[in-house]
């Protein structure tokens, strides 16, 4: 080291003399690249190891230069941090790997006109041998071709050198032969030199040590008269990178040139095909042309012979239609004369005839109009008679069941009797054990009265059960009365009356589906859909597997309600609507009301205009007025 290496620096001043350290080695006045793949550091010249790789002299520069380490002075720090920043920023390229030169150009800074022996190769001398079976050994090319790889040169083969000793200590590097290829070999001399074992000092016979030594291959190589010398004369010629870029420069005129021909042949093709495209275009715009003609011809030609059909059918027609009313007015002159004749034949006798007739007629008449009357008469005798009887019943059945009631009541009071007499009985039994005669009457007296409360209460029972046969039968003649109003009034279509008609119980209203499905379809589309629709949710209706209700409890009393959270009922309401949920359930509740179990529709007597089930005498009431309307209608009023 110089003078001012032996002083060092104060912490203060590292940053300042980093900067400079760091412009000496922009400027390249200490070496740090030996080759793309092999760095060295300059501040370390003593260190055992000389040649790092990127990214371990990457490392050695950080940990010496940021370290805490007491035995590094503040200038080695300031110099490694230098370094540091020189390889992050000057030999680091964008993906992280360290720079190198544009290795598809010629190297610069050579001498141009020198001759090297091509295609490029370099000599290895002073490799390791030893002497083996009456012979030397050493190497093989592989491995030093591996070990070359591995410090970035890339050669493509190593041929070791032989002679009749064995193996000779020498051996030659072959690289590729483009220019990629002498930047390889290039590197691979500085390598060599940067450690002192390149070419001049191999010459330099008293400085030699027991390492390798490498250099790039030139004339002067190949005109020596040793070993290495007789084998790149057999190997290669000496070319200059002048000779070789003229060479290239050549090659790629001639290539420009065929280049020029080709594309001028593929334009001569070119044009030749874009003339066929421009008459094949202009033929087919012919055809088409052609083709709209004719059909247009063809067109106006058919509608000429669908208007030449039409009006000679139409003239058809007419001719037909003016032979027929022809026909058809000589036909009626002819029954016209025919009639004259056979009315002038029994002109007399049709008159005589026609007198007795009209008698016969008004007798007639007079009959059908009595027999109406009677008709008339009967079916109001009938109504009035079932109106009667249903009133009868009625009261008759309302009688029963008071009568029912007392005698229950009776019942219970000779159970609540003969129970107290019993135990009496039974007291008085024990009391007169002692031969009371007195007492042993009035026991016997009692059992007779005991008796007969039980045959009475017998009887009572006999009567209850009569009167309770009784009263199922007149309540079946009821309903039975109610079927037979129903079905009457279904055949007189009053199943939608204002007030008192039929309705079909559990059956699902379809004008909601409609109204509903109109809003998302046409008319006629959304009519299709809402018929698919209502039936299909009639057929939910009937199944007896879906009961979607739940009992809950209003005033301490269980009762069973719509389950507005069933999965079906909650999509329903989602994609149709508030009218159509209220359409279903309203269905869904009186089907299991008036059917839990069969789950299909029954007709029921409804009063429309209360909301509820019409009471018989609703519906006689109204047959009582159906039949006063026809008897108006008829004309009779008896």
């Amino acid at each position: 080291m110089d003078s001012e290496e032996d002083t060092d620096i104060s912490d203060s001043e590292i940053e300042e003399y980093e900067d400079t350290s760091y412009e000496e080695l922009k400027n390249g006045k200490h070496q740090v690249k030996l080759s793309d793949a092999a760095f060295t550091c300059p501040y370390c010249s003593k260190n055992k190891k000389k040649e790092f790789a990127y990214k371990d002299l990457l490392q050695h520069a950080s940990s010496i230069g940021k370290g805490t380490s007491q035995k590094r002075s503040a200038r080695d720090k300031a110099n490694h941090l230098a370094l540091m920043k020189y390889l992050e920023k000057d030999l680091v390229s964008v993906n992280g790997l360290p720079k190198s030169a544009n290795v598809a150009e010629p190297p610069s800074g050579c001498d141009q006109d020198e001759g090297f022996v091509w295609p490029w190769v370099g000599v290895l001398v002073n490799i390791p041998r030893q002497w083996k079976d009456g012979r030397y050994v050493g190497r093989s090319g592989s491995q030093l071709r591996d070990q070359l790889t591995a410090r970035g040169f890339n050669p493509t083969r190593v041929n070791c050198l032989w002679n009749y000793q064995g193996f000779s200590g020498s051996a030659i590097v072959e690289f590729r032969k483009d220019w990629p290829g002498l930047h390889n070999a290039l590197s691979f001399e500085k390598a060599y030199e940067a450690n002192r074992h390149g070419k001049k000092h191999w010459l330099d016979t008293a400085n030699r040590d027991s390492d390798l030594y490498g250099w790039v291959a030139r004339a002067s190589d190949r005109e020596g008269k040793d070993i290495v010398g007789d084998n790149l004369r057999t190997m290669g010629d000496i070319r200059t990178i002048a000779d070789i870029i003229e060479e290239e420069a050549r090659k790629q005129r001639r290539l420009v040139s065929n280049l020029n021909k080709v594309i001028e042949v593929k334009d001569m093709h070119l044009k030749e095909i874009q003339n066929k495209v421009s008459e094949a275009t202009e033929a087919l715009i012919k055809t088409v042309e052609e083709r709209d003609r004719l059909y247009a011809h063809y067109n106006e030609e058919l509608k000429k012979i669908q208007l030449s059909a039409t009006e000679h059918s139409q003239k058809i027609t007419k001719d037909h239609e003016k032979l027929k009313l022809q026909i058809e007015a000589q036909l009626r002159y002819t029954e016209e004369q025919r009639e004259e004749l056979k009315k002038r034949e029994a002109r007399n006798e049709s008159e005589t005839r026609k007198l007795k007739e009209e008698t016969e007629m008004n007798k007639t008449k007079n009959n059908s109009l009595e027999l109406a009357s009677l008709e008339h008469k009967k079916a109001d005798a009938s109504v009035s008679k079932l109106a009667e009887d249903q009133k009868r019943q009625k009261e008759d059945l309302h009688k029963r069941i008071i009568q029912l009631e007392r005698q229950i009541n009776a019942k219970h009071d000779l159970e609540i009797e003969i129970a107290r007499l019993k135990g009496k009985l039974n007291v008085d039994r024990e009391l007169a054990t002692d031969g009371d005669i007195e007492k042993i009457k009035k026991v016997e007296q009692m059992m007779q009265e005991l008796r007969d409360k039980e045959e009475d209460l017998e009887h009572v029972e006999s009567l209850t059960q009569d009167l309770i046969v009784k009263e199922r039968k007149s309540n079946d003649e009821v309903q039975d009365a109610r079927k037979e109003l129903i079905n009457g009034l279904k055949d007189l279509g009053l199943s939608g009356q204002k007030k008192i008609g039929v309705k079909r119980m559990g059956d699902l209203d379809s004008k909601p589906f409609h109204e509903a499905l109109k809003r998302k379809w046409n008319e006629d589309e959304a009519d299709e859909r809402a018929m698919e629709l209502c039936s299909l949710w009639q057929e939910y209706l009937k199944d007896p597997e879906w009961h979607p209700f739940k009992m809950v409890q209003v005033d301490g009393i269980h009762q069973e309600i719509i389950d507005e959270e069933d999965i079906k009922l909650k999509s329903l309401r989602k994609d149709l609507g508030e009218d159509v949920f209220i359409a279903v359930t309203t269905a869904l509740k009186e089907i299991n009301e008036y059917n839990p179990s069969g789950r299909y529709i029954i007709t029921e007597l409804w009063n429309y205009e209360e909301g509820r089930k019409a009471k018989l005498q609703e519906g006689v009431a109204l047959l009582l007025k159906l039949w006063q309307t026809k008897r108006e209608k008829f004309g009779v009023t008896n």
